[in-house]
């Protein structure tokens, strides 16, 4: 690892209507908002921050594949892919790299079909049900990680 971690943040289908899609479960911030937020703090814990949003499947394989060699970590909000894409559940053990599983809802008090995650079980940790803020924390504890290694 350098001496200044690189943390890739994936952000997966429906994302980028954070702040208008259902604010009753997603809140008012915007994806905007959240990547400044992470970049922000980034610098401040000297590491370095690429965020990524996709809709489509297989641009965000390609874009995790791509990690291989580029990044420390990935924190990953895999959307609506969490509970059905065994495909981005390969590419990220694929790439052999520490990933943090974030939701901004908590997606065990939603419907039954959100309780399961294919991402769950290759991660370090999942962060569920704390708003925005999670992203923050995965942010802090993968950095914790990866400078204990």
């Amino acid at each position: 690892m350098s001496s200044n971690p690189r943390i890739l943040v994936i952000h997966g289908p429906n994302l980028n209507l954070l702040g208008q899609r259902e604010p009753d479960v997603y809140g008012a911030i915007t994806l905007a908002e959240i990547n400044a937020d992470l970049v922000e703090r980034a610098e401040v814990m000297s590491c370095s921050l690429e965020a990524f949003q996709s809709n489509h499947e297989g641009e965000l394989i390609d874009r995790i594949q791509a990690a291989m060699g580029q990044a420390d970590g990935i924190l990953i909000n895999p959307g609506g892919l969490t509970h059905s894409s065994v495909a981005l559940r390969d590419a990220l053990a694929a790439v052999a790299l520490p990933v943090i599983e974030v939701h901004i809802s908590n997606v065990f008090a939603r419907e039954s079909f959100r309780h399961h995650s294919y991402v769950s079980g290759i991660a370090l940790g999942v962060i569920s049900g704390l708003g925005a803020k999670g992203y923050a924390m995965a942010l802090s504890a993968m950095l914790d990680h990866l400078r204990k290694e």
